[in-house]
């Protein structure tokens, strides 16, 4: 199967292009959002084809046989780059990714107001059941496909006795992504940050300085974080981060606030959760004091990712999706 995408995340864009399919990744000159084209810092095999507009309007080679919609401009998009229409011309589904912004109660979802300009009612595709429960899809058909992660292998050493948090723009996501909480907790507990907008964030907490790791590829970020005791996942509303679970696989043990998908996501034997961060410090010194408890519920976390999360079920879901279950014409 031609599967039509766009670059937009990329650790959930590695595992997704893992599978058996060809796949078209819209170019731009610019590389902007709308053409990133092929991952730089991420691993994907040649199945993935960088297309041109111009291309995917010269059809052949290049027209797809499903779409997998991630952003609600992305059908106009298409349409303006091929003619076709998603759900009518061309099979689609839309992939929701993140949790509402607002009040889950209001937050109807953008794809029941494009219903119209589709012509089609689209499957959404939830990536959590904590997002399918909050979002009003309306009567559009909805499945959750959880994540899955190409397995990095066990990585962990824990030889440093310090936690790890990976987070994208945590200034601009403070109070979402649990920033606070991280510059806070990182006067007491030793820990490192990994992401994209670091230079603001050591702007706001210089006492940060020297654990501020700015977007590393990402083999080299796995290796990296793969040496802490311990993985803080300190979100307080957001989608389950794939950064957890890649965590997990790698065998990192776990400290994460009970909010949102985490406490389905993550069990009791793998690590800690709490809507108490001073319950999260405790435990996260703990672990620091003890590294053979952190290892023990590192080996569980391992075990349980590569079970709920591994590429293979991810991959036999979607593949079950795209051959027509969830796929409407």
């Amino acid at each position: 199967m031609r599967v039509l995408l766009w670059h937009v995340h990329g650790s959930w864009t590695t595992a997704f292009v893992q599978g058996r399919h060809d796949y078209l990744v819209p170019v731009l000159p610019d590389r902007g959002p709308d053409g990133r084209g092929r991952a730089r810092t991420w691993d994907w095999p040649a199945s993935v084809r960088e297309v041109t507009p111009e291309q995917l309007a010269a059809g052949g080679e290049a027209r797809p046989g499903v779409v997998v919609l991630q952003r609600p401009h992305e059908a106009a998009l298409l349409r303006e780059w091929t003619g076709l229409r998603a759900g009518v011309d061309v099979p689609a589904v839309y992939v929701e990714h993140d949790s509402p912004r607002e009040h889950a109660a209001r937050s109807r979802h953008p794809l029941l107001d494009l219903d119209g300009q589709l012509g089609a009612r689209l499957p959404v595709v939830h990536v959590t059941h904590f997002n399918a429960l909050m979002w009003d899809c309306g009567d559009l058909p909805t499945r959750v496909v959880e994540h899955g992660v190409v397995d990095p292998g066990h990585l962990a050493t824990g030889e440093r006795a310090s936690l790890a948090v990976v987070v994208n723009e945590p200034v601009r996501r403070w109070r979402v992504a649990g920033t606070d909480l991280v510059v806070d907790l990182a006067r007491r507990v030793p820990l490192d940050v990994y992401g994209m907008g670091m230079d603001a964030l050591q702007r706001c907490a210089p006492h940060l300085a020297g654990h501020l790791h700015e977007d590393l590829p990402q083999a080299r970020m796995h290796a990296e974080v793969a040496r802490h005791r311990a993985y803080l996942h300190p979100y307080r509303w957001t989608s389950l981060g794939l950064a957890l679970v890649e965590a997990m696989t790698m065998g990192l043990p776990v400290l994460a606030l009970a909010t949102t998908a985490a406490p389905e996501s993550v069990p009791p034997e793998a690590g800690f959760l709490s809507t108490d961060p001073a319950a999260l410090e405790r435990t996260a010194q703990r672990w620091l004091d003890d590294p053979a408890e952190a290892r023990e519920r590192g080996l569980a976390a391992r075990e349980h990712a590569l079970r709920r999360f591994g590429l293979a079920r991810f991959l036999a879901d979607w593949d079950d999706v795209l051959g027509g279950a969830g796929v409407q014409q």
